[in-house]
C-alpha cells in the first residue's frame, strides 16, 4: 500500500493546502508570526503520517501517527488564535475546524489497523 492510498494522508494534505491559501492572504506581520506556525503545524500532520508509513517497523509507524495527532492538536490551537485575532472569519474557522475534527478521528483507526503486525 502506498501512502497516497491512505485517506487520512490525502485529507491532511488537502487541509494543509487550504490553510496555506488562507495564510497567504494575511498581512505581513500575521503571516510571518502566527501564519508560519499554523502552516508548519498543518504541514506536519501529513508529513508525520508519510514518514511513519515509510518506516519498516509497526512501532515506528505508530509513533509517527501519534506525532501527527499532536501536530493536529497544535493546528487547532493556532487556528483558534487566528480566529481570536480576527485573521479568519467565523465561517472559515468552522469549516477548517470541522475538517480537523474529522481528520482527528482518522489516525486512531489507522493506528488500530497497524496493530502489531510487523508487515504493516
Amino acid at each position: 500500500m502506498d501512502v497516497d492510498d491512505l485517506a487520512v494522508y490525502r485529507r491532511s494534505l488537502k487541509l494543509a493546502e487550504e490553510i496555506w491559501a488562507e495564510v497567504e492572504e494575511w498581512p505581513s506581520f500575521a503571516k510571518h508570526s502566527i501564519g508560519e506556525q499554523l502552516v508548519q503545524a498543518a504541514d506536519s500532520i501529513a508529513a508525520n503520517i508519510s514518514e511513519g508509513h515509510g518506516r519498516y517497523h509497526f512501532g515506528e509507524n505508530r509513533q509517527f501517527c501519534y506525532d501527527a495527532r499532536g501536530s493536529l492538536q497544535e493546528t487547532i490551537t493556532w487556528l483558534q488564535k487566528a480566529k481570536m485575532r480576527g485573521l479568519i472569519t467565523n465561517e472559515r474557522y468552522e469549516e477548517l475546524s470541522d475538517e480537523l475534527t474529522e481528520i482527528r478521528k482518522m489516525p486512531n483507526g489507522y493506528v488500530r489497523s497497524i496493530g502489531k503486525n510487523k508487515s504493516s
